[in-house]
């Protein structure tokens, strides 16, 4: 077996940016780097939103049925 050779991270982000700009082109490469990160909601938030949608009934039958 190969071993196997890791690139180090100046190494990946250029072939990456190079790899884009060929397929993409610069504008919507420097679109896509740009593009903001979903921020996420916070655990508790998150939780009480789900079990708003959450039907009890349904969840205990699936659970407790025999």
């Amino acid at each position: 077996m190969k071993p196997i050779k890791m690139l180090d991270d100046e190494a990946i982000v250029k072939r990456a940016i190079d790899v884009l700009m060929k397929e993409l082109g610069p504008i919507e490469t420097v679109r896509f780097i740009t593009v903001p990160k979903k921020k996420r909601i916070e655990s508790v938030k998150r939780h009480r939103q789900w079990q708003k949608l959450l039907d009890k009934d349904k969840l205990f039958d699936e659970v407790f049925a025999k």
